[in-house]
């Protein structure tokens, strides 16, 4: 098996594996599919953690409003009422105006929360330095898994609008949002690999060759927009410690430069004739009286 190390530009997403005989148009959907999956449990990690603290979301139109214009154009939160956490709520205010401040209690609060550490841990890129493989059913376990808590804390549902309803149902709107421009169409996705456009027609190992234990860098892009940059010849880890060095090696030469003793001229090794009269018989001859 050939193992990928997916990037996103100089950023590391993912490992994968797959056979060096996988047809490229499947790999790249595949990758495509499992870097978006990725995105998606972070916006509902993202999203749940705000409503662990401030309960559902509001109804569009009363957003970011305070409540004496609520109360002036008679607004009301049908959803907020039906949408009840289990064990009752705790009323704390979303400064922002977008969720309707009926929080879970605490016990509930910590099933969400710990649902999304875990859930974090799985799609993590610390994964990548555990040298560990992320695949898909591994993104939708952790789906799963924050779908199940959002279920048990709220078991009447959330309203159609709210966001995490929107991703679970996958109906979700990123248009106009950096998040939306993170997101890699399957049908426009490009894999590279030292500078090469890994074509869809071809082969994997018609570029990597028959070898099975082979690693690769592969970046991830949209369709459009060019070549990524190449990987750097170092790392930046390895470029760290060669500048420490060659700071300590300036400030050495810094230190001989300043220090001008020349006491060391009278030693022994330092005398260039001491070879010659070494051969002449005169070495350590002394004109004083003893």
């Amino acid at each position: 098996m050939v193992l990928l190390h997916v990037k996103r530009g100089d950023e590391s997403q993912f490992l994968l594996q797959a056979p060096g005989s996988s047809e490229l148009e499947e790999l790249t959907v595949q990758v495509a599919r499992v870097y978006n999956a990725r995105l998606k449990a972070q916006r509902l990690c993202s999203e749940m953690e705000e409503l662990a603290e401030h309960g559902v979301f509001l109804p569009p139109n009363m957003q970011g409003l305070t409540d004496e214009q609520i109360e002036e154009l008679k607004l009301k939160d049908e959803w907020g009422e039906k949408c009840i956490p289990s064990g009752g709520s705790v009323f704390k205010k979303d400064d922002v105006g977008r969720r309707n401040g009926q929080a879970p209690n605490e016990k509930m609060k910590q099933v969400i929360k710990k649902t999304i550490e875990e859930a974090k841990a799985i799609i993590s890129k610390k994964q990548v330095e555990a040298n560990v493989c992320v695949t898909m059913e591994m993104v939708n376990d952790a789906l799963d898994q924050l779908r199940g808590a959002v279920m048990i804390v709220y078991p009447m549902g959330l309203p159609p609008y709210d966001p995490i309803r929107m991703e679970f149902e996958n109906k979700e709107d990123l248009s106009g949002t950096q998040a939306g421009l993170n997101v890699i169409k399957e049908s426009e996705a490009q894999l590279w690999w030292a500078a090469k456009e890994l074509r869809r027609t071809k082969k994997l190992s018609d570029y990597v060759g028959k070898n099975e234990k082979t690693k690769i860098i592969v970046k991830i892009q949209q369709r459009g927009q060019g070549a990524p940059a190449r990987e750097p010849i170092i790392s930046s880890e390895e470029q760290k410690q060669l500048m420490l060095y060659y700071h300590r090696r300036q400030e050495e030469l810094k230190k001989l430069e300043e220090n001008d003793d020349d006491s060391c001229l009278n030693s022994p090794w330092a005398d260039n004739t001491a070879l010659k009269r070494h051969f002449h018989g005169v070495k350590d001859i002394k004109w004083r009286p003893r």
